[in-house]
């Protein structure tokens, strides 16, 4: 499933298949698309046609947060740099610790590739103030430069994880009071999503570091 929304021209329509996958994103979070072995990853998300036939594929939107040491994070914290974003919070009792531990293999196998980023984005800035979020990357002995754990507005992050096309919701009858995704999402140097991945599965978070040798290939 490649995942492929079209708009088409001034009608602004999406085709079924986007409707779905948005659809299958939302709800799971945490379900890998399908890639081909060989080849370059897909580009996700919506594609615009415009009357000339020109075509843009669909980009993160712009953001602005604070990492565990007070840096800001923007979109041009990583130009040309593929990265790995996800959304957790730092007192999560279900997914996030196994979530935690596969990034943090991740971290390992690309930590001398400087073109590698991480960034994870607490969906509990209530609780994970930047002191909190450093002593937690502390715990997990990882570098700022290299993985970014980030805070903000609430809302902001919210809509945050829509732009990545998974979920984040308030719910007082989950362990935490929140549900969110699982998902890990591959990001390249153009902001262009070019996978989703479970990252409570090994196996799939071994895909995602194959596809960011991939990418870097590319």
């Amino acid at each position: 499933m490649r995942g492929i929304f079209i708009y088409l021209n001034q009608k602004q329509r999406l085709l079924p298949l986007g409707l779905a996958l948005v659809f299958f994103i939302s709800l799971s979070g945490c379900k890998k698309t399908t890639q081909e072995p060989e080849g370059p990853l897909p580009i996700l998300g919506a594609v615009h046609i415009d009357e000339n036939g020109d075509t843009t594929y669909y980009a993160i939107p712009d953001y602005a947060f604070v990492d565990q040491d007070s840096n800001l994070i923007v979109p041009d914290t990583f130009a040309g740099k593929i990265y790995v974003a996800d959304f957790f919070f730092t007192t999560c009792p279900t997914i996030c610790p196994i979530m935690k531990k596969e990034m943090v293999r991740v971290y390992d196998a690309f930590l001398d590739e400087p073109r590698v980023r991480l960034l994870s984005h607490s969906i509990d800035p209530a609780h994970d103030s930047v002191a909190v979020l450093k002593r937690y990357a502390t715990a997990l002995g990882i570098q700022t430069p290299k993985w970014h754990m980030v805070t903000g507005d609430k809302d902001e992050i919210y809509t945050q994880a829509r732009a990545y096309m998974v979920s984040a919701l308030d719910d007082p009858t989950a362990p935490g009071g929140i549900v969110h995704s699982g998902a890990f999402i591959l990001i390249d140097g153009n902001r262009h999503v070019r996978g989703f991945y479970d990252g409570t599965k090994t196996e799939e978070v071994d895909e995602l570091m194959a596809d960011i040798k991939r990418l870097l290939d590319e």
